[in-house]
């Protein structure tokens, strides 16, 4: 289980092989890595599996090795891909995958133990790192308080007030399994990584974020920053997880955000305490070495209006008809999808 999509092991793997199995996407969201969240958007799960799906046929197509094997549609076990599938007029909730082995990552003494990670996986593992790319570093991105302008070849004193659009995509390493994702210069990434090459990883992070980026355009999107997820597989680095959905990614319709992003700052505004909460859980827990920040949190977030959820589901679908040029989803325009959000 994740906190938005459930996980199905058909054929589990081994050290030899890979396994097969299935995300089942549901209409759960998450901000802030809170986990599931009081409320349902209803259509977002279909919304994300078509384009995650979309998304992976076209990397497959630009011979991006990923371990996507198509969709499945409700009571059946027949395999299709997303064409397929939406010619019997159904958006698909069901991704099947290639599944690698996750071995357990021990926390101890304040600290996680990523040699005995490696230890149980052989050469079939998931990459226990996230690959983030960033075409623009908008005003509240962690970027600014982490590094400075000349760390990325910028011509700045300091960070400007404003968004910074990039010449060149930004590529960065952070943890995948800790309780608090962690930003990591090369030589951890590539400790972290094992057996598989942190040069690889970025070279598709690379190529992942230039296809999804050419395709937004072709919706007037901007796409402003995603990752990516790797397997490593008999001296292969496959594409894994879901690449390029507005939870995944954060993407823009003229200057207003078309992801995830919408959400996590209404609750900003709404659930200002909530919020403070968490951040300062995350502080207690990395002074304290606790990797469980969530039990020191003093506050739970409240449920959502109906009209915000309307909105935020307006806009998954929308968003996904525009990307995938077509009419997947009963949902407004995208002109009038992004005009409600910017209301809330």
């Amino acid at each position: 289980m994740t906190s938005v999509k459930e996980f199905r092991v058909d054929e589990p793997a081994t050290a030899e092989e890979l396994g097969r199995g299935a995300f089942v996407f549901t209409d759960d969201y998450s901000v802030f890595d809170w986990g599931k969240m009081p409320d349902r958007i209803p259509d977002k799960g279909a919304s994300l599996c078509t384009m995650g799906a979309y998304n992976f046929q076209l990397l497959e197509e630009n011979h991006v090795p990923t371990h996507y094997e198509g969709v499945r549609l409700p009571d059946s076990d027949e395999v299709l891909d997303l064409g397929e599938a939406l010619s019997a007029d159904a958006a698909p909730e069901e991704m099947v995958i290639e599944l690698t082995q996750v071995p357990d990552l021990p926390f101890e003494d304040g600290r996680y133990d990523y040699d005995a990670y490696h230890a149980g996986a052989d050469e079939n593992y998931l990459i226990p790192l996230e690959i983030v790319f960033r075409n623009r570093v908008g005003v509240g991105s962690s970027l600014r308080s982490r590094t400075e302008p000349a760390d990325h070849g910028l011509d700045y004193d300091d960070w400007p007030e404003e968004v910074v659009d990039l010449e060149e995509p930004i590529v960065e390493f952070s943890t995948k399994y800790e309780e608090q994702d962690r930003y990591l210069d090369r030589e951890a990434a590539d400790r972290i990584a094992g057996t598989a090459s942190v040069d690889r990883l970025e070279e598709l992070a690379r190529a992942v974020n230039h296809i999804v980026t050419q395709q937004a355009a072709e919706a007037d999107l901007v796409h402003e920053d995603g990752k990516i997820e790797c397997l490593y597989y008999d001296g292969e680095i496959r594409v894994a997880d879901v690449v390029g959905t507005f939870d995944e990614n954060r993407f823009s319709y003229r200057g207003q955000q078309v992801s995830k992003e919408v959400i996590r700052q209404y609750h900003k505004r709404t659930q200002p305490e909530w919020v403070a909460a968490v951040s300062d859980a995350k502080q207690q827990a990395d002074a304290e070495g606790v990797a469980d920040w969530k039990s020191l949190c003093a506050e739970s977030p409240q449920p959502l209006d109906e009209s915000v959820i309307r909105v935020a589901r307006d806009l998954y679908c929308a968003g996904t008809n525009a990307y995938v040029e077509g009419s997947v989803f009963d949902a407004p325009s995208l002109d009038d999808a992004v005009a409600a959000a910017g209301d809330l």
